[in-house]
């Protein structure tokens, strides 16, 4: 059987890359959907706190890398003893349509069943229509919905659940 090679690698973060992260998310939000410097300050905490908690038997971030640029992220952080926690999903604009994002939801939910989490669960915003579809894709369901205006406009967040 043929191995495809796919258009992009992913990889684990080296330095230099959570500031990415969190740039990169501000500018791609804040550009396509009007969400305020407060949506960069959610990024930046969550980034924040895992560099400062990170355990690496039960949390990762991967990298998508597309011809030496950064062109997407995804962590896996612990709820709790058997819950994990996907966090921010991010595709680059210039690199999406290439599969990036399932392989890294994918990744994500291969390394929670690897290492013992029973449920996985995530919090997004209903206007993510293309990542609502890929949670979907992947068997999660929407668990709960509220409306707020953490970031300037108001939206709905949702919050989302697999059982693994």
């Amino acid at each position: 059987m043929e191995q495809i090679e796919l258009p992009f690698i992913l990889r684990d973060p080296i330095p230099g890359d959570m500031g990415m992260v969190v740039h990169q998310n501000a500018v791609l939000y804040s550009k396509e959907y009007g969400w305020d410097i407060r949506f960069e300050a959610l990024v930046a905490k969550v980034v924040s706190d895992y560099i400062t908690n990170f355990d690496p038997k039960y949390e990762k971030c991967w990298i998508a890398e597309k011809d030496g640029k950064m062109v997407g992220s995804i962590f896996v952080v612990k709820q709790d003893e058997t819950t994990a926690k996907l966090r921010m999903l991010y595709v680059d604009s210039s690199a999406r349509c290439l599969g990036i994002a399932s392989k890294l939801v994918d990744e994500c939910i291969k390394f929670a069943k690897s290492v013992g989490y029973k449920r996985m669960i995530l919090w997004t915003n209903s206007i993510l229509v293309d990542a609502a579809r890929i949670y979907k894709k992947f068997g999660f369901k929407v668990e709960n919905e509220e409306k707020h205006a953490m970031f300037g406009p108001e939206l709905i967040g949702q919050t989302y659940s697999k059982d693994l």
